[in-house]
């Protein structure tokens, strides 16, 4: 008989699991975390292997309980770097604004962490699996099929060349910005209301504030957008510019360390605090950097944090939103395996909690750049407490019984009486934002 030709392809080894889980970031670990604990059998496929670096290293307020949820408190404070509070700097004012999360309505969440994503993700993995979680890093997942059991059909490429048909009863989806599921069901878009790109590195010897503001995030407006300044441990600094895409596009064929560095050059705030900073990483670019699905779940299936929908990274919500969809997302699998007649009112609870953090931060970022709520950030006032609400929105207190909601209110209801007033500078930053988030070619939104 004559033998297989070398270059036929090997069939893939059947492996199977309760939950499978694409993607081993703060998301993914999180729900593999909880899941595992309740007593599923959920295997995590990760296309990287940790450390790896990574940006979103500024963590929110609300993060705290669910460090101490998930066990990982005194691990925290060993590689975070302590952050009280967010500063915000305007070319258009003399002074800098400072917010202090223990201002906030609720006190019990008075500070933050900035981390090194590497060593933060790599601690949330390994305490997935320290948990009863089975972690494969360097495996791809490579194609899926939904089954007409009910089930899944994962094929994925693991780290040693093994092909392996991973059959579940549940997928998650928590692959982030490759968003696995939402481009095979070509179901991306792009955000209308809000277009964005980020070119960003790490940095030591940046200038940092004194005592216990040290470890504070600082938030630059300028010209074409707003950079970030993320301290963090062993005297390494995160800078990053978000702008728009057509701003990107006016790169003309200059490197992208040079276009970060003309930037940073045009903000002279932020050039002062990196006079004596020395890059350490490469400049990296992000493009096309907000997007959301159409929708976030099926009957066997979610779509955690960035796979489901990311807006701006200002308020760094992005780590907060993935944790938390993770402890939504691990309650919605349990009752939808465990009970099946609750599936159809844990999955619309799903959904709902999915949309209301985007939908609240969104309001905000929107108009960021809008010279009238620029206004309202450096000149806060606590009528109806509102900049305690306020507070608690930049916390990420925006899931539990914090009764902030009706000041909220009356702070956009302010901020729309002021546009009313204005009407003249009201239309000018209209205009503006229209020209800034008009679309543009593909090439401008993904930067080389």
């Amino acid at each position: 008989m004559n033998a297989a030709p070398d270059s036929a392809p090997t069939a893939p080894q059947d492996a199977h699991c309760d939950v499978l889980v694409v993607g081993g970031g703060p998301a993914g670990s999180t729900v593999a975390t909880l899941l595992a604990e309740r007593g599923h059998r959920v295997v995590v496929l990760d296309k990287d292997r940790h450390p790896r670096f990574h940006i979103g290293e500024s963590l929110l307020p609300a993060n705290l309980p669910l460090f101490e949820r998930l066990g990982l408190a005194e691990e925290m404070r060993a590689i975070g770097m302590h952050k009280p509070g967010a500063e915000f700097v305007s070319p258009h004012h003399e002074h800098t604004q400072t917010f202090v999360f223990a201002d906030a309505w609720d006190k019990s969440m008075p500070h933050a962490y900035q981390v090194k994503r590497a060593e933060f993700d790599e601690l949330l993995l390994t305490n997935a699996a320290r948990r009863g979680a089975e972690v494969h890093q360097g495996s791809r997942a490579t194609a899926v099929e939904f089954t007409p059991d009910g089930g899944v059909q994962v094929d994925a490429k693991h780290g040693d060349g093994t092909l392996k048909r991973w059959h579940a009863r549940f997928l998650i989806d928590a692959s982030g910005r490759d968003t696995f599921l939402a481009n095979r069901f070509r179901i991306k878009e792009r955000n209308p209301q809000h277009t964005s790109a980020a070119v960003y590195a790490h940095f030591s010897h940046a200038r940092r504030h004194e005592g216990l503001a040290e470890g504070n995030i600082s938030i630059f407006w300028f010209e074409h957008g707003w950079f970030w300044f993320i301290p963090m441990s062993a005297d390494t600094t995160s800078v990053g510019m978000v702008t728009w895409p057509h701003h990107m596009k006016s790169r003309a064929g200059r490197s992208l360390e040079q276009f970060l560095a003309d930037n940073i050059a045009a903000c002279p705030a932020l050039a002062e605090r990196l006079a004596q900073a020395q890059r350490i990483t490469e400049v990296e670019a992000t493009g096309n950097f907000s997007y959301s699905a159409s929708r976030n779940h099926g009957s066997n299936y979610l779509m955690l944090g960035d796979a489901y929908a990311f807006v701006d990274p200002v308020f760094s919500s992005g780590v907060w939103l993935a944790m938390n969809s993770g402890v939504v997302g691990a309650e919605t699998v349990d009752a939808c395996l465990r009970r099946p007649a609750e599936s159809a009112a844990a999955l619309r609870r799903f959904d709902r909690v999915m949309r209301h953090g985007p939908r609240q931060f969104s309001w905000f970022i929107y108009r960021m750049t809008n010279p009238i709520m620029r206004d309202f950030f450096m000149y806060p006032k606590n009528v109806f407490r509102m900049q305690e609400a306020l507070l608690s929105m930049l916390a990420g207190d925006i899931f539990g019984k914090t009764p902030i909601w009706r000041s909220i209110w009356m702070f956009k209801a302010l901020y729309y009486t002021a546009n009313v007033l204005q009407p003249r500078r009201a239309w000018a930053a209209r205009q503006k934002r229209r020209w800034n988030i008009r679309p543009v070619d593909d090439a401008a939104r993904t930067p080389a």
